[in-house]
């Protein structure tokens, strides 16, 4: 989540701020208020089952007392430590879960029924002298768990400022569960309006196999990958998609086509971890409706799909709900698509002392998460809690969850949200706990950025997620701003947010960055080849899910988020955006045109830079949320006339406006993408060097790099093209420019977003083609090309032949 701009006071991010969503979301106290609800009784006609298995490690059978519904007959031994969570082993399951300060743990089954109406189906409370290995509560259960959940409570201290929380009365989630089950149905409200109704894990069973159909990994090398950053509900939602299941993995799937034929080869899913979209669930009088969390930044469990993003919700116990996602990443590496998640092991939806306890606080408080030694909680996230990402026992629990995800659910790597924060020095931070041996000199306290930080060294050398794709969002809320310096071991990529901001600048005219471009364009060597890296390690992106879309950032040069209900003072103020002109939807023709070529020449500096590009879902049709930059809460209609705008979907893809026959920009970008993937030179594993690329000026060979300069342009040598030109004009006036000589060859234009469609990009099914390169030959005769202002061109060298007049 982007918070590279966010200003953030000392108190703001020590440890005792208050929850604050990173863009200034409302208090939880909602949610603090309906906490209470989270008390669960076991039902007065049950009796409590407590299990204490033979010292000789042999099983006890119990045969269940009358009273309402039960589970059959059922036999329980001590079980094993390993491996942690709800597994499946010799007919029955072994369920193992950390929780180290605790006195006391029971496990609670529960049927779907009994769960919808807040009753536990029955409870084995464990024995800490058979049921506990160290820190780890065990018990082996025989039984038919077909349709079967199952939670946990822990008893101990709750004593915030020692950071313990434990609460015997509160049901909280396994942390290594695969599967939650809560509501069924998105944005429905529990019972009783509740927002946080009771959730439940579900307990794996025997004959639930997916076939994958011998899918393998398709391990593109990093530097071919073209990514599209996509939102799973918000893709197919609007009901111009046409698809069967809307809002949903399956419809996703309905629409990979329109992938492949943009060019995409790797798909980013924003958070597709259990969340609860009624997390912010409050009336927000500017649009008459309710917030949620529409992107999901808020974990509850790392291991399960978000349930409610499936058709199935809570059939099979959730079981279904993980198999379409799993049917989406098949049918994706089908068409040749990788999947990449999002991931967000910053913070969790805990939040801080005011928050719910879902499942982390009631397990080990004091482990999952950075303490000050008051039991206050550090706030690197902005979220008002920070994961205790280098705790040995909470960094083996992220490497185990991404291990489950690359073996079981088969994703090709991961975008770690707020990456800095998992740099950061532990609570109790040990260096001869982590390393054998202290540290010369080494004073560290809580949250101190680490060079080697553990959690990043354990997953860069681990056998498994070595081999995928790891990208981090190098910043946090803390002010901790690591683009270029994250440490990497070679593996790691970076959402590199420096090529944002210089090629915002450049394209829209903001004099002295035409060097900046140039490192840009060339991969960012000044930030990644001193360290070891090559071009691939940066991920380049113009627009992602947090700011401006790309028709927004050429149609406003202020954010307009009223529709958020916080009086525009959310979102980021330093947006690098111009409106060409005018501000906002009605402006007039020449504006019009003018803000289509800047996005033309946004969308073409995106494909012709070395590095990995990263278009965000819609740009490629030019989506517009009105000018509203932080849309984390949206998943509706907006309707504000201050806006101008009637019935805006802010967060859908509007599949009728990618088909309207008058937009021709997703051709556009269609054949730019194309372009790309056909030129060997475009995709480099290397920094190009001067045997490969010339820079040049209004003349060749003489590149201005002077503060007013507002041109760059370059020669690029391709194994299959040739040799193309490429060159931008961010100028408000046109420009003649001379082109290298090259004897025995002709520069073709391919390339011009000073021109209208189809002649913007000259295909080969382009009408009267050659007519339109005839026009331009008095030109190419002389080695001469005409640019117009805000307008940039690509060329390609071909043989000369003699055009006939």
């Amino acid at each position: 989540m982007e918070s590279h701009y966010l200003t953030v006071s000392a108190s703001s991010f020590f440890y005792n701020a208050p929850r604050l969503h990173r863009k200034h979301l409302p208090s939880l106290s909602a949610i603090a208020g309906v906490r209470n609800r989270f008390t669960r009784q076991v039902h007065p006609n049950r009796s409590e089952l407590i299990v204490k298995a033979g010292r000789g490690g042999g099983s006890a059978e119990v045969a269940v007392v009358d009273g309402g519904p039960q589970l059959s007959r059922f036999q329980v031994s001590r079980g094993s430590p390993v491996p942690l969570g709800a597994t499946l082993r010799d007919g029955g399951v072994n369920f193992a879960v950390f929780a180290g300060n605790a006195v006391k743990a029971t496990l609670c089954l529960m049927s779907l029924s009994d769960l919808e109406q807040n009753r536990v189906t029955e409870e084995i409370s464990l024995d800490p002298v058979i049921n506990q290995t160290g820190s780890v509560w065990h018990v082996f259960v025989k039984v038919d768990f077909k349709d079967m959940l199952y939670g946990y409570k822990f008893d101990g201290k709750f004593s915030p400022e020692e950071g313990h929380y434990y609460d015997p009365s509160r049901i909280v989630l396994d942390p290594y569960g695969k599967a939650v089950i809560c509501r069924g149905e998105y944005g429905t409200l529990g019972p009783d309006g509740n927002c946080w109704p009771q959730m439940a894990c579900a307990v794996p069973f025997f004959d639930n196999e997916f076939d994958w159909e011998g899918d393998l990994p398709l391990k593109y090398p990093q530097e071919d990958l073209i990514v599209y950053e996509m939102h799973v509900r918000g893709f197919t939602r609007h009901e111009s998609s046409g698809t069967e299941f809307p809002g949903t993995y399956l419809g996703v799937v309905e629409k990979l086509h329109h992938l492949q034929e943009l060019g995409v080869n790797c798909i980013e899913l924003m958070p597709c971890h259990e969340f609860n979209e009624l997390e912010y669930y409050s009336y927000n009088s500017a649009i008459g409706d309710y917030k949620v969390n529409f992107w999901g930044y808020s974990t509850v469990n790392y291991f399960s799909p978000m349930l409610r993003y499936s058709s199935a919700g809570t059939h099979n116990c959730g079981h279904d709900a993980v198999n379409e996602l799993k049917l989406l990443i098949r049918e994706a590496h089908k068409r040749g698509i990788e999947v990449i998640m999002d991931v967000v092991f910053n913070h969790t939806a805990e939040g801080n002392e005011n928050g719910p306890i879902l499942s982390f606080r009631g397990a080990d408080n004091s482990v999952y998460y950075m303490l000050a030694p008051k039991g206050e909680f550090y706030n690197y996230s902005g979220c008002g809690n920070t994961f205790n990402c280098n705790h040995p026992v909470v960094r083996q629990f992220i490497v185990d969850c991404l291990r489950y995800w690359v073996t079981e659910m088969h994703v090709d790597g991961f975008r770690f949200d707020l990456a800095s924060i998992l740099t950061r020095g532990s609570s109790l931070y040990d260096a001869v706990n982590i390393y054998g041996s202290p540290i010369e000199g080494a004073l560290l306290t809580t949250g101190t950025p680490l060079s080697s930080p553990p959690l990043i060294d354990m997953m860069s050398n681990d056998p498994i997620l070595c081999g995928v794709k790891l990208i981090a969002e190098a910043w946090d809320a803390g002010g901790l701003y690591q683009v270029g310096s994250f440490p990497h071991w070679g593996i790691w990529s970076e959402w590199n947010g420096k090529y944002r901001d210089t090629v915002r600048q450049f394209i829209k005219g903001t004099d002295g960055f035409s060097g900046a471009l140039a490192e840009r364009l060339c991969g960012s060597p000044n930030l990644y080849q001193e360290g070891g890296r090559k071009p691939w390690h940066s991920i380049n992106f113009v627009c992602a899910h947090d700011g401006f879309t790309l028709a927004d950032l050429v149609a406003y040069n202020n954010k307009h988020n009223l529709a958020n209900g916080e009086d525009n003072k959310d979102g980021e103020n330093h947006n690098n955006s111009w409106n060409c002109g005018q501000e906002g939807k009605f402006v007039s023709i020449s504006v019009k045109k003018l803000r289509k070529r800047q996005m033309k020449n946004f969308f073409l500096c995106l494909m012709v830079s070395q590095g990995v590009p990263m278009i965000y879902m819609g740009d490629e049709y030019g989506h517009t949320k009105g000018g509203n930059n932080n849309t984390y809460c949206h998943d509706n209609y907006t309707q504000l006339s201050i806006l101008t705008v009637t019935g805006l979907q802010i967060n859908y893809f509007r599949w009728d406006k990618k088909e309207d026959s008058s937009s021709d920009f997703f051709r556009f970008c269609c054949l730019v993408t194309k372009f790309r993937r056909e030129c060997e030179s475009l995709g480099l594993k290397d920094f190009p060097t001067a045997e490969r690329l010339q820079w040049h000026g209004h003349a060749p060979e003489t590149p201005d790099w002077s503060k007013t300069s507002r041109f760059v342009a370059f020669s690029l040598k391709d194994s299959i093209k040739g040799e193309i030109y490429v060159a931008f004009n961010a100028s408000h006036l046109p420009v003649t420019i001379s082109l290298p000589e090259r004897p025995g060859y002709r520069w073709e234009p391919l390339v011009d977003t000073g021109k209208p469609a189809p002649y913007d990009f000259l295909s080969p099914d382009v009408p009267e083609r050659e007519i339109v390169v005839k026009q331009y030959a008095h030109f190419l005769d002389a080695n001469l090309y005409p640019m117009l202002s805000y307008s940039s061109i690509i060329l390609l060298l071909t043989p000369y032949v003699e055009v006939s007049s």
